[in-house]
């Protein structure tokens, strides 16, 4: 059904993948974004009547997802991840304190926010503004410095253009801009490799090690830095002798998992099941998300809300006996 010549369902829809790349790296939530994209959606389609053709679709869109963000934006804090809250924790502390998945950054499946253009350097942009560094970095920008920065250097829109879409001036724009890189280059913005380039041999061993628990070998995969987090709860951990403690302490409840492949944030990543040892087979635990630099490990990002990251990654909660 056509509301104005020109401009329908199929028109407005076909956008809403590249928009819930753009309201997820403002938002910093993968189920966050889902709403902000449909609102803006609803509001678009509301409003078709008034859309006169005096710039694109695309950019009219643009509109009015910066604005629902920005409305999202100033109702709650912003998300991040354990190593933006605190210090390194000791393997002794038990993990007790945790905070709500609000508080959280989250991971996003590679296929949800992939950009419609195939020009190369916007899919570059894309590839490198997915990473969960950048998008923890991002969230530490004022919220229209964070708009700016995305449309300026990830979808590599002209200052005018975003001048007119925030309703500033060129001026205005390029301070935000200077201000906003000025913070991230305070940020540890170290890029790990994506799924496509990171050393298919070590994801093999490190699957091998930690499904026969073979903590040893584990940690001559990482890096002597390396560092692992499991949101929700607050606490993390670094160094290798940190990291195999935990394993062997209060980890130990890992020790028969299964990992499953799969890819989020562009990186490599495992849907980790946990023995079930009262009714067999194996129960959805975490989401891992791993961070290779150099050809070690770097990171390992547990994330535990698995009733709805499962899900959103294809994987099942449950695997059989």
């Amino acid at each position: 059904m056509t509301v104005t010549a020109g401009l329908d369902l199929a028109e407005l829809e076909q956008y809403r993948t590249e928009l819930r790349g753009y309201c997820y790296r403002m938002l910093g939530s993968t189920f966050d974004a889902d709403d902000a994209v449909q609102e803006t959606l609803v509001k678009a389609w509301q409003k078709a009547d008034s859309f006169e053709g005096r710039s694109s679709v695309r950019s009219w869109l643009y509109r009015i997802a910066t604005n629902v963000c920005l409305d999202s934006l100033r109702a709650r804090g912003r998300r991040a991840l354990p190593m933006d809250l605190s210090s390194p924790a000791s393997p002794t502390q038990a993990p007790e304190h945790t905070l709500p998945d609000s508080a959280w950054l989250e991971p996003v499946p590679d296929a949800d926010v992939a950009p419609m253009s195939a020009d190369p350097a916007l899919i570059v942009a894309h590839n490198d503004s997915i990473r969960l560094a950048f998008v923890a970095a991002l969230q530490a920008l004022p919220p229209k410095q964070r708009a700016v920065l995305i449309l300026r250097e990830v979808l590599c829109w002209q200052a005018s253009e975003v001048a007119e879409l925030l309703d500033t001036t060129v001026a205005g724009v390029n301070s935000a801009m200077q201000r906003a890189r000025a913070t991230l280059a305070e940020a540890d913005l170290s890029s790990p490799s994506l799924a496509s380039e990171a050393d298919k041999d070590l994801l093999a061993k490190y699957v091998t090690a930690f499904e026969a628990y073979d903590i040893p070998s584990l940690v001559t995969l990482l890096r002597e830095d390396a560092a692992i987090s499991m949101p929700p709860i607050s606490m993390w951990l670094q160094g290798t002798e940190n990291v195999a403690a935990w394993y062997l302490g209060f980890g130990i409840g890992c020790k028969g998992s299964r990992l499953l492949p799969t890819v989020a944030n562009g990186l490599p990543a495992f849907g980790q099941y946990r023995p079930d040892h009262e009714n067999g087979g194996h129960l959805a635990w975490s989401l891992q998300v791993l961070e290779v630099v150099d050809g070690r490990i770097d990171h390992i990002h547990h994330f535990l809300d698995v009733e709805r990251l499962f899900p959103r990654f294809g994987l099942g909660l449950r695997l059989p006996a």
